[in-house]
């Protein structure tokens, strides 16, 4: 992939779900992509930024009659984006005490032993490969590492916005607990957990 000529004062931000591009002023733009496929980032090493960037998830409680909101920090997590993209990848660590759901008892459970135990698996951890270059809405396969059990887990690409220093990305995912052995509360926790995630990385200089 060569990168095509750049005209000062843009940048690309790739709507994955929509397959539209906007530009705005004081950046520079990502590499043109071939007709019919998302534009790709720059390429280079991100370091994603902890402070910036977020998990958070939704699911049910009390036989699903109660709706359940809350959060995971994201520890630290690179994204490389290389030529080709097919070598690209993405490494995160999400500390499993960051668990937060806005209600302390809860949350005290979910760490615990019967669900996290997160004295003895203090992080979680997401690897994924490149994203498919195909119809949108754009997928990202990769495996999720729960409590040593690692499980395949793909990634809804909804928004990934590139400049020189910078790589933000939008994607959700849904993820099932019984498929990591967290089975415990049945009926009285989902199954089921819906996750958001928001990325913000910048380029390893």
């Amino acid at each position: 992939m060569k990168a095509g000529p750049r005209t000062p004062g843009q940048t690309l931000c790739t709507r994955f779900g929509t397959g539209r591009a906007s530009y705005s002023a004081e950046q520079r733009t990502s590499s043109p992509a071939p007709a019919g496929r998302q534009p790709s980032p720059i390429v280079g090493d991100y370091l994603i930024d902890p402070g910036r960037s977020t998990i958070r998830f939704r699911t049910r409680a009390l036989f699903g009659l109660l709706p359940v909101r809350g959060t995971f920090m994201i520890g630290r997590g690179t994204i490389s984006v290389r030529d080709p993209l097919e070598e690209s990848s993405v490494v995160v660590e999400i500390p499993t005490d960051t668990f937060t759901s806005g209600l302390r008892m809860r949350d005290r459970h979910v760490r615990a032993a019967d669900f996290l135990d997160v004295h003895s698996h203090p992080t979680m951890s997401f690897r994924g490969g490149p994203p498919d270059q195909g119809q949108a809405p754009t997928a990202l396969h990769g495996h999720l590492t729960v409590r040593e059990v690692g499980r395949p887990l793909s990634l809804t690409l909804l928004s990934v916005t590139s400049t020189d220093t910078l790589l933000t990305a939008d994607a959700t995912a849904r993820i099932d607990r019984y498929a990591f052995g967290l089975t415990k509360g049945r009926g009285m926790a989902a199954r089921h957990l819906r996750i958001a995630i928001q990325i913000v990385a910048t380029r390893d200089t």
